[in-house]
């Protein structure tokens, strides 16, 4: 019987509704384990996971035999939930709609590990907005500008 060998590398980028600052230096490790082990638990390899107090950058090994989206409305659902029945915040916690996903091959994982793991460094230099644009030109991903994160909402 044949097996199935794969290696799919996914970089996340996720923002909070409203792009609010709510995820703050005080919860962000906690929050960001959670993913983890959510990430892990659904059979997938969690690599890094980082962000700022308004959007998140995941890093995993994606197991073949589930799809993105179900993975991604597992980890925001869940991730959500842990947050708000922890009262991190004194109102509720929830993620924008939809998410960016970007493909990197095993030779890139270095960069992109260390990409991830130096937002607090990044954002000192430009904002998430031309952050996420560089992302979907350099990836050559047609989009409309009214289906990205609403990036006019107060921070």
């Amino acid at each position: 019987m044949a097996d199935t060998y794969t290696q799919f590398y996914i970089h996340l980028v996720m923002a909070v509704r409203n792009r609010e600052s709510l995820l703050v230096d005080k919860h962000r490790s906690e929050i960001f384990k959670y993913m983890s082990g959510i990430i892990t638990n659904m059979g997938h390899k969690s690599i890094i996971i980082n962000g700022m107090p308004d959007h998140v950058h995941v890093l995993f090994g994606l197991h073949p035999a589930q799809a993105i989206s179900d993975l991604v409305r597992e980890l925001k659902k869940s991730s959500s939930s842990f947050i708000n029945n922890k009262n991190f915040l004194r109102g509720g916690f929830y993620w924008q709609e939809g998410y960016g996903g970007f493909s990197y091959s095993r030779s890139q994982l270095s960069g992109i590990y260390n990409y991830i793991l130096n937002q607090q460094e990044h954002h000192k230099k430009f904002d998430f907005k031309t952050e996420y644009l560089k992302l979907l030109e350099e990836f050559e991903i047609d989009y409309k500008p009214e289906y990205l994160f609403d990036f006019d909402i107060i921070k």
